[in-house]
């Protein structure tokens, strides 16, 4: 629409409106409404015309293109576009791949979703001109699950993403080209969101580390939103280090995300890895072995993995968390009621807060609505539950479900009162072949959701949580997810270290 264009609606137009809302108004009514409306349209003019206040784009860059063919075996790139940040800084000499719900300005951006192509952002997001300033080198965007609602590799619209270790299986999601593309040792450094799990899970599957900070940590000021409570973005990465020096750089506030609740200065987390683990209190969490869907050879692994802590000098002990059995339910209504109100019927969005609303893409992915049969099966059936549950039950249980979540909460930090961290399996298996195409749409949504129960927990409570590789089952990465107390990343990022110095993951095998 121009600028300064917006009219006074029709009287039949109000009409309309007014039985949407559910009123009867008469003629002579609705013509005193509309006249009382026409200083409102003004103001909205006023608006109209002013311009949009967003941040400065610093660091020159082309739009790139998209690959195809042996440059990009494991369909993991959306597209490839080199934006060199500054000539000093901690992640100069660093390539970085950027996971596709993160804004890049002038550079492609579809979410994964075929209702999102050819979506151009204006403006960076805060992290992308955190590793800018660093000195990091952006390679890329990283295909992503389509608008994120998968933990396989298996429902993006570009095509699914496949697992270096071994192809036609799932890369994990929903950040999936991340992980392949670290996986498969093209970058060191990836960006992964999480609401789910969606930094673990590939981590897990693919053999590689992945940090979901405590929430808020890290700004998620121009990333494409699901839900302001579960939001979070964070490294995925190679190596233990470059996990720990990314998030130095990524983490702080930006003034922009009012999911940000602490301002002290960022830890110096590589400093924070040294020292071992000779004390360290470690709970093994009974509740996250045993799931329905768990392979015995992957909960064997992870045991392993904390015999090996226990080598190490931790102090590795079972403890139960009963709750934690319960933590994917109580998540469950927050994730489909408020990524339907927010993510869908928000326009991504949504209203209540105030941060960083990029426009370009509230107007670009509202388009959605005209064509929701090309929607991923996961998608719908999640849409499926929240409009259901919001319309036929006000909200009632997105209500509870969050009241919850702070009984949740408690219940994990009474056990880190007495534990530096909770261990326990990333994902109830290692990688499964991906549906093959024509699959039915339960086998679509069964293979996205089946990987939840121990990652989705600690995205309603906001704890740190970290994913890191603890060996293979049947020559397929399995990990061993640690979690620690709020702002504690520096905790987790140490038992990584030891772990990961202590330890050859990959002679741990079963099968």
């Amino acid at each position: 629409m121009p600028l300064g264009t917006l009219r006074l609606p029709t009287t039949d137009e109000l009409r309309k409106v007014a039985g949407e809302l559910g009123m009867t108004m008469s003629d002579d009514e609705l013509a005193q409404h509309r006249a009382c409306l026409e200083g409102g349209i003004a103001a909205y003019n006023i608006v109209d015309q002013m311009t949009d206040e967003l941040p400065e784009v610093k660091w020159p860059r082309t739009p790139g293109r998209r690959p195809a063919g042996a440059d990009n075996p494991y369909n993991a790139w959306y597209v490839k576009s080199t934006i060199e940040g500054a000539p000093t800084g901690k992640l100069r000499g660093k390539k970085v791949a950027v996971k596709d719900n993160i804004c890049v300005a002038g550079v492609p951006m579809m979410n994964g979703a075929s209702t999102l192509e050819g979506y151009v952002p204006d403006l960076d997001a805060t992290v992308v001109t955190r590793i800018l300033d660093a000195g990091g080198t952006i390679v890329g965007k990283t295909v992503c699950e389509y608008f994120c609602f998968s933990g396989g590799s298996h429902t993006s619209a570009p095509a699914p993403v496949h697992n270096p270790h071994r192809m036609g299986y799932s890369a994990g999601g929903s950040s999936s080209g991340s992980g392949a593309v670290v996986a498969a040792g093209e970058v060191p450094m990836a960006l992964g969101g999480d609401q789910g799990g969606s930094i673990r899970m590939p981590s897990s599957f693919c053999g590689i580390y992945g940090m979901k900070p405590t929430h808020g940590l890290v700004p998620y000021s121009g990333i494409m939103p699901i839900e302001l409570t579960l939001d979070h973005t964070g490294p995925m990465t190679a190596t233990v280090e470059d996990n720990a020096l990314l998030l130095e750089v990524l983490a702080g506030p930006d003034g922009l995300d009012p999911r940000q609740y602490s301002t002290a200065p960022v830890p110096a987390y590589r400093d924070q890895m040294g020292g071992g683990i000779k004390g360290m209190r470690i709970a093994l969490v009974k509740e996250g072995f045993g799931h329905p869907q768990s392979q015995e050879a992957n909960d064997v692994l992870v045991r392993e993995a904390a015999d090996r802590l226990r080598g190490l000098g931790a102090v590795v002990e079972e403890v139960s968390i009963p709750l934690h059995a319960l933590g994917a339910a109580i998540w469950l209504p927050v994730a489909a009621e408020g990524a339907t109100v927010q993510m869908m019927h928000g326009n991504g969005f949504g209203f209540n807060w105030q941060g960083l609303y990029v426009n370009s893409l509230l107007d670009a992915h509202s388009a959605w609505r005209g064509r929701a049969d090309e929607l991923s099966e996961t998608l719908k059936n999640t849409m499926l539950l929240g409009h259901y549950m919001v319309t036929r039950h006000r909200g009632h249980y997105y209500a509870k479900a969050q009241n919850l979540v702070r009984r949740l909460r408690k219940a994990y930090d009474d056990v880190l009162a007495q534990y530096d961290l909770l261990a326990m399996p990333t994902l109830p298996m290692a990688a499964t072949k991906l549906p093959a195409p024509g699959a039915s749409t339960t086998e679509i949504i069964q293979k996205a959701f089946e990987v939840l129960p121990n990652t989705a927990p600690f995205d309603c409570t906001h704890h740190p949580s970290m994913s890191i590789p603890c060996g293979l089952a049947d020559g397929l990465p399995v990990g061993l997810m640690l979690t620690g107390k709020m702002y504690d990343e520096g905790r987790i990022y140490r038992a990584a270290a030891a772990f990961e110095s202590g330890v050859d993951w990959k002679s741990l095998t079963a099968s």
